[in-house]
């Protein structure tokens, strides 16, 4: 049983690579688009997006929690742009002796990005274009990422069959992690 969180900019793949990741080895993609994006259309005409964020994540911990605890592998389709992101999420790994993975897609191309946003099904709670070069690249440098956990970092600008093999071995692994416990 693993919980992989995956990180990203908007448009590097994540949600592309999650479900192929999910599919393969049979584990819940929890997507915090789709929760935000059905918070937003079911809410208030004036709920704030920032608000809808924040209730979305925390209906997606208690999701996480509740499939961990049933054995589920788990996969976190969100941007992990915050420390309480990696905290939360290494902490229900532990809670469930779960295997603790976290995968940064990288696409430092913001023309590609922008084409991936424009051409992509969009759903209300997604940018249809990049902002600014300066949105991208703080967003790009924003990635939290677990100081005590191997980290991979996939290059999205390849093909997915050209990476998927190297995350789900990844995926795989066990280890013991430094700070004392084993994840399994």
């Amino acid at each position: 049983m693993f919980f992989l969180q995956m990180s990203g900019v908007p448009g590097s793949g994540k949600s592309t690579l999650a479900r192929a990741v999910g599919q393969a080895a049979g584990a819940v993609v929890i997507d915090h688009d789709l929760v935000k994006s059905a918070l937003l259309q079911s809410g208030p005409a004036d709920l704030d997006a920032g608000l809808a964020g924040k209730m979305s994540y925390e209906i997606e911990w208690a999701l996480i929690d509740f499939h961990l605890a049933q054995g589920q592998s788990v996969i976190l389709d969100s941007p992990c742009l915050y420390d309480v992101m990696v905290e939360r999420g290494t902490a229900l790994a532990q809670k469930h002796r779960a295997t603790y993975r976290y995968v940064e897609c990288v696409l430092d191309d913001i023309r590609e990005v922008d084409h991936r946003l424009q051409t992509r099904e969009r759903m209300i709670s997604q940018n249809d274009r990049v902002p600014s070069e300066a949105a991208f690249r703080k967003a790009f440098a924003g990635s939290k990422k677990p100081a005590d956990v191997k980290c991979l970092v996939v290059d999205t600008s390849q093909a997915l069959e050209s990476y998927l093999g190297e995350v789900l071995r990844y995926v795989a692994e066990r280890v013991e992690e430094e700070n004392g416990f084993v994840l399994k």
